[in-house]
């Protein structure tokens, strides 16, 4: 791969070699890229004796993708465990960032991570890397994932990768390009062929990833979809998760994904939007067709960024809109004018 240097490779092989305690960090929110990618770099540290290596996040992953955890592999979430996470990374002497382009996609972690006097790579497909802020920096958003990003670093290091491994890149690479429905290169083909002739068992996955939900999520997905489902003649679909449709579905993390995704089989749809409420904010989900970006849909209406065609931001309430009930406005307002 012509992003992987071997300079870099060299310096990533000497960080390791010379740490003691290594911190693979990943994003608030952990998707199957994310848990994908950290779960794969810790199980590769471990293999090679690095044995006081853990992977840290800010907050829980759903249940929905809980099976890509590894049973070999130590896992600290700092909405669960603040002071362990927080001792384990001020004694890190080495810090791995996977999947984002910069600490504050970690939240609260985000301090004590750009105070620690440990050696910082990055490992990121996204646009916009924060490389100042990085020793080491292996980062190309002309990639599906930082599961596909790491698969090809780590097979530098030899011909094929232990099942495992692959088995954790191959959910991440797949969750993150909707089971290569977007973001995908040669590249990708080429990596899910490897490790699907090295024994990754890609069927036992898919069924994980997309057959094991609850009925709840079943439900919520036809409701959204018949009463939910906003179209606007610009172009755009929206829709909004409030706290009282969570609740009634009884809805948990994880368990929305892909919902996003659906007005884009509509002919006309170019936009959709979803919009999940919080406490005090809305988290964003951005995607579209090609020749429409929804990046920059992102960046000028919703604090955020991402892919071409696969983004995500936040909408404030009381900065952005006074009340949750203006939230309907301000998504048509920003889908008009864009597609204007």
């Amino acid at each position: 791969m012509d992003f992987i240097h071997q300079e870099s490779i060299l310096s990533f092989k000497e960080l390791v070699q010379n740490a003691a305690r290594v911190a693979v960090v990943g994003h608030t929110h952990p998707d199957g890229d994310a848990l994908g990618a950290t779960t794969a770099m810790a199980l590769h540290l471990l293999s090679i004796g690095k044995k006081e290596t853990a992977c840290l996040f800010p907050d829980s992953p759903g249940e929905n993708l809980q099976f890509i955890l590894s049973p070999d592999v130590p896992y600290l979430f700092h909405d669960r465990e603040a002071e362990k996470t927080e001792a384990f990374l001020r004694g890190a002497d080495l810090i791995i960032l996977l999947d984002a382009n910069a600490f504050n996609r970690t939240e609260d972690l985000e301090p004590l991570l750009e105070a620690s006097a440990g050696k910082k790579v990055l490992m990121d497909h996204h646009l916009n890397p924060d490389r100042d802020a990085f020793d080491l920096a292996f980062s190309t958003p002309d990639i599906s994932s930082a599961s596909e990003l790491l698969y090809w670093v780590l097979r530098t290091f030899s011909d094929s990768l232990p099942v495992p491994i692959g088995e954790a890149l191959m959910a991440g690479m797949t969750t993150d390009t909707n089971n290569f429905a977007n973001s995908v290169y040669p590249s990708t083909f080429r990596m899910a062929s490897e490790l699907m002739a090295s024994g990754v068992d890609r069927d036992a996955l898919l069924q994980k990833i997309y057959n094991n939900y609850r009925e709840n999520r079943v439900r919520l997905m036809g409701y959204m979809q018949n009463e939910g489902l906003r179209l606007l003649p610009s172009g755009g679909a929206y829709m909004i998760l409030t706290r009282e449709i969570q609740q009634r579905f009884d809805l948990r993390e994880g368990e929305s994904e892909g919902l996003v995704n659906i007005p884009l089989t509509i002919g006309q749809v170019r936009l959709s939007i979803l919009l999940k409420e919080t406490e005090d904010h809305f988290r964003v989900s951005i995607r579209s067709k090609k020749g429409t970006s929804a990046q920059e849909l992102a960046r000028r209406f919703f604090h955020g960024g991402g892919h071409e065609n696969a983004s995500g931001g936040k909408l404030f309430i009381g900065r952005d809109i006074a009340s949750a009930r203006e939230a309907d406005g301000y998504v048509e307002n920003a889908l008009n004018t864009f597609l204007k």
